[in-house]
């Protein structure tokens, strides 16, 4: 499972909660382009989505 470190404060917003775009449910997340969504939403989108072994 893919392990994202959103440890950095800009992984947060604190002008408020926007719906999840996986799980449409709220968060203050955000990720690295800015799209509202759960760390765990989208280290399971990485993980079906993402390179699979032997891709280059």
């Amino acid at each position: 499972m893919a392990l994202l470190d959103w440890r950095s404060p800009e992984h947060f917003d604190h002008t408020g909660d926007q719906p999840c775009v996986i799980c449409i449910r709220p968060t203050p997340l955000r990720s690295d382009q800015g799209k509202p969504v759960h760390k765990v939403c989208a280290e399971d989108w990485m993980d079906r989505h993402g390179p699979k072994e032997g891709d280059q």
